[in-house]
């Protein structure tokens, strides 16, 4: 049987694929990449903002035409817009074979298998989807935040940790089938453990999968402002393995603005701990996402998020337009902001976070840093690797044209920089420990 397996979404979804890709692949099943000629075409949809869903329902209608054409037998859909919408799915989409949620994963492999008509329903291992080298961990499900613009909490359903135990044991599979980097997701990582061991034990859990053998890298995503504890920012600086880089979502830097979110903590506050952060963690690189054109949002609340960004408070930057989702409080809030009005101030946060990011590669020209091979692009004829301070996708990339193994640590030299790439040449294959950082932190500037 070959199914053809899309991935809409984030990390979290991509995790969620792979443990269905190993349960099928478990019984038989065969992936494929091919457009048509399907038994089956799986689609583990996003159903977080409005882009997200839009772009959900046309993978689905486009795989639902396969289907009218004779060239895909099944259409099977989960993941978090059938969890959210999946009434209006049946109704509305009636060519859909299958439809499952995202709640119990071991439950949804089973219940697919049946709907494939497969004779046995094994789970098999997680199957990885991302390259072979890096590995996405995911330490918890569901979120109980109350931020007023979000639908994560109805979707993903209530906070449940992982064991420290287990997340262990897949770390070492994990590093057992030549994963060198783990990027730790949750919808909040800084709360992991509440539910389960009664306090935080982020910090713990850190510690204990520093020691993995065979792991060099630990990416800390998704970290909630609010429950950044001292102990944690201590475990960072001090962890060999964890990446000195960090992404924090603060959304906003008004407090008016945190406020009308219910971010729990004002702008005051948020700044000082990034000042803490930067002070105690060496080399530390923040990565943050914020909301521009949120309900109430004045021009004098935009311009004090634009001048933070243009100081160059953080080293990488998401910027996106709010999102009127259905079922959340900010939905209904007076004072909308007109859509064009939100795209003019995103253009101008991208611009202005360009600049910075421009100028702090700009000051990496010469340095000595450890990067990680990530792959070859034969159309430009370069290999793409990444620094400590770089994620997987989402941020920029380290070019060499000089032969390299995929996979693998080298130290370079910076020779170059553009506005989101860094160009270097190689010293030598590196052992997994940064040869040298920089002695000074990323710089604050000012670019208006």
């Amino acid at each position: 049987m070959k199914i053809k397996l899309i991935t809409l979404g984030c990390a979290k979804n991509l995790v969620d694929s792979e443990v269905i890709a190993g349960g099928l692949q478990a019984n038989g099943v065969q992936f494929t990449d091919e457009a048509d000629a399907q038994d089956a075409i799986i689609i583990n949809t996003c159903g977080f903002i409005d882009s997200a869903k839009e772009e959900s329902i046309e993978t689905i209608l486009d795989a639902v035409s396969l289907k009218n054409q004779g060239k895909c037998a099944r259409v099977i859909v989960t993941g978090c817009l059938s969890e959210r919408y999946g009434d209006e799915l049946k109704k509305e989409i009636p060519e859909i074979d299958g439809l499952y949620g995202n709640r119990d994963l071991k439950k949804i492999v089973r219940d697919i298998a049946q709907q494939l008509d497969l004779k046995s329903e094994l789970l098999g291992e997680r199957q990885l989807l991302s390259p072979k080298h890096y590995a996405y961990l995911k330490i918890s499900e569901g979120c109980e935040h109350p931020c007023t613009f979000c639908a994560i909490p109805g979707i993903r359903g209530n906070f449940r940790s992982q064991p420290i135990e287990k997340l262990v044991r897949e770390a070492n599979l994990l590093a057992e089938q030549g994963v060198r980097e783990l990027v730790l997701i949750a919808q909040d990582t800084t709360v992991y453990g509440m539910d389960y061991y009664g306090e935080k034990k982020l910090p713990a859990l850190l510690r204990a999968l520093n020691k993995v053998d065979g792991i060099e890298w630990l990416r800390l995503m998704y970290a909630y402002p609010y429950h950044v504890t001292d102990e944690l920012i201590e475990t960072i600086a001090s962890s060999e393995k964890v990446c000195k880089y960090v992404d924090m979502p603060v959304q906003h830097v008004s407090s008016k603005m945190l406020k009308r979110m219910a971010r729990r903590m004002n702008g005051e506050k948020q700044h000082r701990l990034i000042e803490k952060m930067r002070a105690a963690i060496p080399d530390f690189a923040l990565r943050t996402s914020v909301i521009v054109g949120f309900p109430g949002e004045t021009d004098e609340d935009f311009t004090e998020l634009y001048d933070y960004v243009s100081d160059g408070w953080f080293d990488r930057l998401g910027v996106f337009t709010y999102s009127q989702e259905d079922g959340t409080p900010a939905a209904t809030f007076p004072d909308q902001v007109p859509v064009e009005v939100m795209r003019n101030r995103q253009d101008m946060l991208i611009q202005a976070q360009d600049e910075t990011q421009s100028y702090k590669n700009q000051q990496l020209i010469g340095k000595k840093l450890m990067v990680l091979i990530d792959e070859y692009d034969r159309d430009e004829q370069v290999f793409r690797a990444r620094t400590a301070w770089d994620c997987p996708e989402i941020d920029q990339n380290v070019l060499i044209r000089e032969a390299c193994q995929v996979g693998a640590f080298y130290d370079v030299e910076i020779e170059a920089s553009g506005m989101h790439d860094l160009t270097a040449k190689i010293l030598n294959k590196s052992k997994g420990k940064a040869l040298n950082w920089m002695s000074t932190q990323l710089p604050l500037i000012s670019v208006t």
